[in-house]
């Protein structure tokens, strides 16, 4: 069961002083990437530019010290800024203010009633599908401040596609020393750490930059003239407990639930992608409490809807962050760099910013897996990978996470309607069964699993559950009932096949039928292990478990 307990008190039974080090640098490179974009989401949803930063500071820090994630980063996103500009368009600030808190409520009920464990259903396609099409989302966001390039026309772009129309419209805007700073910012980041590891190229790479900028008097747009009215000071407490009337709640109701679902699906989808990234398992449920405790006082301190930002928490994981430390260190330095340290903060030129988001697309986009996920996949689930990816690409999330579990859904039962046999059963005795396990002698240093039944995204995860004694030299998987698999269980394999590997363990396959062997030479699972390990029946198998066992 999903545990109800933060993850930082987890991860300091263990903690390190070379850990803190990387948390703390990790946090604050974070924090320098987070200040622009909180500044322009603020903007972008209808509100002052310091509720962002405040937004940031407030629950970034909460969701790291509650959330169940080693290495969450929370904050604004571009998803809110649609739906916060028509809330403050309409109901003024005031009802943001109750909306957001309203859907922090809702996202700590989710926890306790463990909503979280709902993420299960989600396949391997659709956070693989999203997770590229905000990479590129992510990248076309960031073109305009790399090449300098001036919105002549007022334009105030949200979606993909409005800002792909209003850099054509303004191409002959494009500035040349930015474009020099930006590229020597994006070659610092991509060779600095072929040459020193221990301090992050982002760091060096803003340092040099700001440093350029400022000394040669260039003509490039930095954080301080790019946001002239960022106040300096603590976020100051703004709620009011008078605009609470039953009539402001049940016209937010509906808002509430939109963020309170958008914000739950955000972050746990982020934290999926980070687990992937830092081989861990978050806690889904104390995530869901976490985000709401984060948006109630984003809302108290005058901020706007938060969740878990997956650029801002690559770029975490890329620079080292590997605990919630390095998550509250964010949230310090913004504080620190809005009381103090404003000043220098506004020297940052927005190229290099837009470099180190660029190297961010690109790590989280993970092209190598997607490229693979098209070639080695069935069709309706390169379908559904594809589809998500658009979506997210062309409108946004939300669409494209709704679009993709219903078409994943129509097409699994449509497989399974393909594939699954209805006869009649009768009781056996496992003794009588000529092919039962029972009646076979097990080879030493050799364990054998038996996996019955279609294995597809929500079932894929047993097959992470197989255990090993300590002197364990093979895996027998006998697949006999398997009918049919999916990307999401040909993962799990791999993964299992990963894991096997650094244990010395070698994996025979017993009775692999038509499509999961099609699907297994698809992605070139059988030359991994090799096509003598795969054998017709569980006596081949258990021969062959028996040489692998005797050669090791």
């Amino acid at each position: 069961m999903d545990k109800l307990k933060p993850k930082l008190f987890s991860v300091m039974k263990t903690y390190t002083k070379e850990q803190f080090v990387k948390d703390v640098i990790a946090g604050i490179i974070v924090a320098i990437i987070a200040l622009p974009l909180s500044i322009a989401l603020a903007i972008a949803s209808g509100v002052g530019p310091e509720a962002g930063i405040y937004t940031a500071i407030v629950a970034g820090f909460l969701v790291a010290f509650l959330g169940g994630s080693r290495v969450q980063i929370a904050g604004p996103t571009a998803a809110f800024a649609t739906i916060v500009a028509g809330i403050v368009a309409k109901d003024g600030t005031e009802g943001l203010m109750v909306a957001t808190i309203m859907a922090g409520v809702l996202l700590i009920l989710m926890g306790f009633f463990r909503f979280g464990n709902l993420l299960k259903f989600i396949p391997y396609t659709i956070t693989t599908g999203f997770t590229a099409g905000i990479a590129i989302t992510l990248f076309i966001g960031q073109i305009k401040d790399f090449a300098g390039i001036k919105y002549e026309h007022g334009e105030k772009p949200i979606e993909t596609g409005e800002k792909i129309e209003a850099l054509v419209k303004n191409i002959s805007t494009v500035n040349l020393q930015a474009v020099l700073i930006g590229v020597l910012a994006l070659a610092i980041l991509i060779i600095w750490p072929m040459i020193f590891k221990k301090i992050p190229g982002s760091l060096i790479a803003v340092v040099v930059t700001a440093a350029i900028v400022e000394l040669a008097g260039l003509d490039v747009m930095t954080i301080g003239k790019a946001f002239k009215d960022i106040r300096t000071g603590l976020p100051p407490v703004s709620i009011r407990p008078s605009v609470f009337s039953f009539g402001m709640i049940r016209s937010q109701l509906s808002n509430a639930v939109t963020i309170a679902l958008l914000a739950g699906i955000e972050s746990l989808l982020s934290a999926v992608v980070a687990d992937s990234m830092v081989n861990s398992k978050h806690r889904s449920n104390m995530e869901l409490i976490a985000q709401g405790v984060g948006n109630i006082g984003s809302a108290c301190f005058g901020g706007i809807p938060a969740t878990g930002a997956i650029a801002r928490t690559a770029a975490n994981i890329k620079n080292g962050g590997r605990t919630p430390v390095s998550g509250m260190v964010h949230s310090v330095s913004l504080v620190l760099v809005v009381v103090f340290l404003m000043p220098f903060a506004k020297l940052i030129p927005m190229p290099a910013i837009a470099a180190i988001l660029f190297q961010v697309a690109y790590n989280m986009s993970g092209w190598r897996g997607f490229v693979k996920l098209c070639k080695s996949s069935p069709k309706s689930d390169i379908l559904v990978l594809l589809t998500t990816f658009s979506l997210t690409v062309i409108f946004d999330l939300v669409v494209a996470i709704e679009v993709g579990i219903v078409l994943a859904a129509i097409l699994f039962m449509k497989r399974m309607s393909d594939v699954t046999e209805v006869e009649g059963w009768k009781e056996i005795d496992d003794e009588n069964d000529p092919d039962s396990i029972t009646l076979r002698e097990i080879p030493e240093k050799t364990v054998v699993y038996e996996i019955s039944g279609p294995m597809f995204f929500a079932a894929a995860g047993k097959i992470l559950q197989i255990s090993f004694k300590e002197d364990t030299k093979v895996l027998v998987v006998r697949m006999r009932s398997v009918n049919a698999i999916d990307a999401t269980a040909m993962h799990n394999l791999e993964q299992l096949y990963a894991d096997c590997e650094k244990k010395d363990i070698k994996i025979v396959l017993s009775h692999v039928n038509e499509q999961p062997m099609n699907v297994i030479k698809k992605a070139g699972f059988d030359s991994l292990i090799g096509e003598d390990n795969f054998q017709p029946h569980i006596d081949d198998a258990l021969k062959r478990a028996e040489e692998l066992a005797k050669t090791e």
